[in-house]
């Protein structure tokens, strides 16, 4: 199994996704409990949602699930919400706050270590290089990280999330204009929140560099918004993704206008 998978594009978006890949190596797999192999937190249906939506876009997409290691947290094991309920580099509970892993399989500390080698470092030296050269031929380049999440998770927020919640870590990330342009397009079609609960993974602020030319924005779209229901088989629901998929067309339109103007 490969750790990601690159498709180039020639123009100057280009979409992360950490948290779509399904993959575990069987030995982790093994020692997962119940609850842990139903991978419930992954991005489901994440590249089918945003296929064909900008031609030209470069994706870069893991394929390792996040319950190995999470490809969009901090490698140094920092958290990205201190004070807040979250989950780690290399998770121990899901999203409600349960143990994934069976009684005494946790991972130790050399073994987090291992997983980032493996893992984490790869996607991001590929995430990395496409940056580069998509900035060397545009002058500019614009990360957009697609992530999508249930619609209600009582351990991470209260209430029901916005179909549409946009993170740029407060303005840090990218571009106001950028910013401004996504949520004005996002609140036409559904309810949007911009840096609420959400403010942007690591991918987005480490990448995020605007003064440099490199703007990075994340997406995290409740799964209601393109799934028949948010629970197992997450089946993929055309009908109700079609209005979603023209949104976030529309979005990474006008994401790649930004760049072609730059």
């Amino acid at each position: 199994m490969k750790v990601f998978d690159v498709t180039r594009g020639d123009g100057p978006v280009i979409l992360g996704q950490p948290h779509g890949g399904t993959w575990l190596p069987d030995s982790l797999t093994a020692r997962l409990n119940d609850n842990g192999r139903q991978l419930a937190d992954t991005d489901w249906h994440i590249t089918q949602l945003y296929d064909g939506l900008l031609s030209g876009a470069t994706v870069v997409r893991s394929n390792v699930h996040r319950y190995a290691i999470d490809a969009n947290r901090d490698p140094a094991g920092a958290s990205l919400y201190p004070g807040q309920n979250t989950t780690s580099l290399c998770p121990v509970t899901d999203f409600d706050g349960n143990p994934i892993w069976a009684e005494g399989q946790e991972p130790s500390e050399d073994e987090i270590l291992a997983r980032r080698d493996a893992f984490h470092a790869p996607y991001h030296a590929a995430l990395a290089e496409e940056i580069a050269r998509v900035k060397a031929k545009h002058g500019i380049a614009i990360l957009y990280d697609c992530h999508s999440i249930r619609s209600v998770i009582p351990f991470l927020f209260p209430g029901t999330l916005p179909v549409f919640s946009i993170g740029t870590d407060e303005g840090r990330t990218c571009d106001p204009t950028i910013e401004a342009a996504t949520a004005e397009t996002c609140r036409a079609a559904g309810e949007t929140v911009v840096n609420g609960r959400f403010k942007g993974g690591w991918t987005t602020r480490h990448y995020g560099r605007p003064s440099e030319g490199v703007h990075a924005i994340q997406m995290e779209l409740a799964q209601r918004a393109y799934l028949a229901a948010e629970a197992a088989p997450w089946t993929f629901a055309p009908a109700i993704a079609e209005p979603t998929r023209a949104t976030l067309g529309m979005v990474l339109t006008q994401l790649d206008r930004s760049g072609a103007l730059s």
